[in-house]
C-alpha cells in the first residue's frame, strides 16, 4: 500500500516556504511508495516483522523493568538514606513521573527524525542513569536518579506502538499489540521478582537492583543498535528522495518531511495543548483514559500493597513475598488470547462494514477484563489476611492481570479507531493520567491500609471499578452518536 502524504499538518512547512527554499516542486517529483515497495516496512516478511517486533518489545521492557525493580529494596533504601517508609516510595513515583513528561520529548521528536533516534539514545541515557542511582549515598541522589531514569525509560514505551503500526496494517495490527502489551504491562510484575532475589543476595544488595537493570538496557541497547531497522516510512521516504537524488543527479526529487523541523510550537500544540483538551472536551477521551489510567495506578499500587500482604500481614521471606507479582504476569500474558481472538472477530466486522473501522468492536474484551478485574481486587481484599488460605489472593491476583490487561489494552486499540489522525494525541492523554495517576496511587498505599486495614482499603478501589463497569457498554450504545458529535474524530468531521 502506498504511503500518501496528508494534505494538512500543523507542523509541515507551507509550500510557499518550500519553493522558497528549493526553488518550486514539480508534483511529478514527489517520491511516494511503489506498489510493493520493499523498503515500505507494511511490505515486509511477516517474519521478519515479527523480529523487529520482539525488538520493540524488549526495549520496552527496559523501561517498564525498571519502574518496579527496586521496589522489594524499599525498607532498606529507607533506613540507608534515613527516611520514613511513605517517603521512599518516591523512588517508584518520581520514576513513574517521568514517563509522563518524557512523551513530551520523544513522540515529536520519533515524527521528525525517525523511531531509532527517539529511541535508543534515551535507552543508552537510562541505563546511564540506572549506574547512578546504584552510585548514589544520599535521598536527593536516588530520586533524582530515578526521576530521569523513567524519563529516559519512557521513549519505547511512548514510541513502540506508533512503530507497530507503522509496520502491521489494521487487520493484524491488534495481534502484535497483544504480545508487545506482555512486555510493556508484565514489566512491572517481573521486577519485583528480580529485585527481591538481588536484594537477599549477600553478595549484591540493593544496588544491584538498579545494576542488574543498567545491564540489560545495554544490552538491548547493543542488540536493537545492530539488528533494529528505522520503521517510520516519512524518514524511509526522505532517504529515498535523497538516493534519488544522488542516483539520478536530478535534484528534482523530494519529500516534504525533509524540511520538517522540531520547534517548540509544535510540542506546546500538538504534544501539550491538543492532548490536555482532548482530555476536557472530548467525552470519548475523558472516559476512556480515566478507566485505563485506573487500572494502570492499580497495577502500580500493587507494587506497594502486595509487601504489606505477604511480607509484613504473613510473614514470608522477600523472595517468596515477590513470587505473588508472577500471578499478575500470569494473568498479563492468559489475556493475550482474548485480545487475539477480538482481533478476528473486529475483522470480520469490519469486512462485514465494507472495510471500514467500527471502533465499538473492541469493547468487549472490556468488559470481560472488566468484570475480573473487579472479582480480583475484592477476592484480593478479603483473602490477603490468614486465616484465608494463600492460594486465594495469589488466584485472585491472576484474575486482576487478566481484567487489567483486556482493558488497558482495548482502551488504546478503541482510541487509535475512533481518532485515527489525532490517535497519538488521543493516546497521549492517556499517557498523562495513567502517568500521574500510576505516581500518586502508590504513595497511599500505606495509609490506607494502616488507616483502614486490607479488605475495606482494596474494597474502596474494587467500588471505583464497579462504577467504571458500565463505561464499554455505554459506548457500545452511544459510541456511533458520540464520534458523530466530536470535532476531532473523522466521523464528526
Amino acid at each position: 500500500m502506498a504511503w500518501l502524504w496528508p494534505k494538512k499538518s500543523t507542523i509541515l512547512p507551507t509550500t510557499r516556504e518550500t519553493e522558497k527554499d528549493n526553488g518550486p516542486l514539480d508534483p511529478e517529483y514527489l517520491v511516494e511508495w511503489a506498489p510493493n515497495d520493499p523498503l515500505n516496512p507494511q511490505n515486509w516478511s511477516d517474519s521478519y516483522k515479527w523480529w523487529v517486533t520482539f525488538q520493540l518489545g524488549m526495549l520496552a521492557l527496559v523501561g517498564s523493568l525498571g519502574s518496579s525493580i527496586t521496589t522489594p529494596a524499599d525498607d532498606t533504601i529507607a533506613i540507608y538514606i534515613g527516611v520514613s517508609d511513605e517517603l521512599v516510595v518516591l523512588d517508584l513515583s518520581l520514576y513513574v513521573l517521568g514517563f509522563m513528561l518524557g512523551p513530551i520529548i520523544w513522540a515529536p521528536m520519533s515524527e521528525i527524525w525517525g523511531r531509532r533516534v527517539s529511541i535508543l539514545p534515551a535507552v543508552f541515557c537510562q541505563a546511564l542513569f540506572c549506574i547512578a542511582t546504584g552510585v548514589s549515598k544520599d535521598a536527593s541522589s536516588i530520586f533524582v536518579t530515578r526521576f530521569f531514569a523513567g524519563f529516559f525509560g519512557s521513549a519505547p514505551i511512548s514510541n513502540v506502538t506508533a512503530a507497530l503500526g507503522d509496520m502491521w496494517s489494521r487487520e493484524k495490527r491488534g495481534t502484535a499489540v497483544s504480545w508487545y502489551a506482555v512486555a510493556v504491562n508484565g514489566g512491572p510484575a517481573l521486577g519485583p521478582v528480580i529485585g527481591a532475589a538481588l536484594v537477599v543476595n549477600p553478595h549484591l544488595g540493593w544496588r544491584w537492583a538498579a545494576y542488574v537493570q543498567a545491564i540489560w538496557g545495554f544490552v538491548i541497547f547493543l542488540l536493537t543498535f545492530f539488528c533494529l531497522p528505522e520503521v517510520y516510512p516519512l524518514v524511509l521516504l526522505k532517504r529515498k528522495a535523497q538516493n534519488l537524488r544522488k542516483e539520478t543527479n536530478d535534484s528534482r526529487f523530494y519529500h516534504p518531511h525533509e524540511h520538517l523541523k522540531l520547534d517548540v510550537q509544535s510540542i506546546m500544540t500538538k504534544q501539550l495543548a491538543r492532548p490536555l483538551k482532548m482530555l476536557f472536551t472530548e467525552p470519548i477521551v475523558t472516559c476512556v483514559s480515566f478507566y485505563a489510567a485506573f487500572v494502570y495506578g492499580v497495577m502500580y499500587l500493587a507494587l506497594e500493597l502486595f509487601p504489606i500482604v505477604f511480607k509484613q500481614t504473613r510473614g514470608w521471606s522477600p523472595v517468596v513475598s515477590a513470587l505473588p507479582f508472577l500471578g499478575l504476569l500470569i494473568g498479563v500474558v492468559s489475556s493475550v488470547g482474548v485480545n487475539v481472538y477480538n482481533q478476528h472477530r473486529y475483522n470480520q466486522i469490519s469486512r462485514a462494514a465494507n472495510g471500514i473501522a467500527v471502533p465499538e468492536a473492541r469493547l468487549p474484551p472490556m468488559i470481560f477484563g472488566g468484570i475480573f478485574f473487579v472479582a480480583g481486587l475484592f477476592w484480593f481484599g478479603w483473602t490477603a489476611s490468614p486465616p484465608h488460605h494463600w492460594i486465594l489472593p495469589c488466584l485472585a491476583t491472576v484474575f486482576i492481570g487478566i481484567g487489567f490487561n483486556c482493558i488497558f489494552q482495548q482502551c488504546l486499540n478503541f482510541l487509535i479507531d475512533v481518532y485515527k489522525v489525532y490517535a497519538a494525541s488521543s493516546t497521549a492523554a492517556v499517557t498523562f493520567l495513567r502517568s500521574l495517576m500510576a505516581a500518586g496511587l502508590p504513595l497511599a498505599a500505606k495509609p490506607m491500609v494502616r488507616a483502614l486495614g486490607i479488605g475495606p482499603a482494596v474494597s474502596i478501589i474494587g467500588a471505583v471499578a464497579v462504577i467504571l463497569l458500565p463505561v464499554p457498554l455505554l459506548f457500545i450504545k452511544y459510541g456511533p452518536r458520540l464520534r458523530k458529535l466530536s470535532k476531532l474524530a473523522p466521523e464528526g468531521s
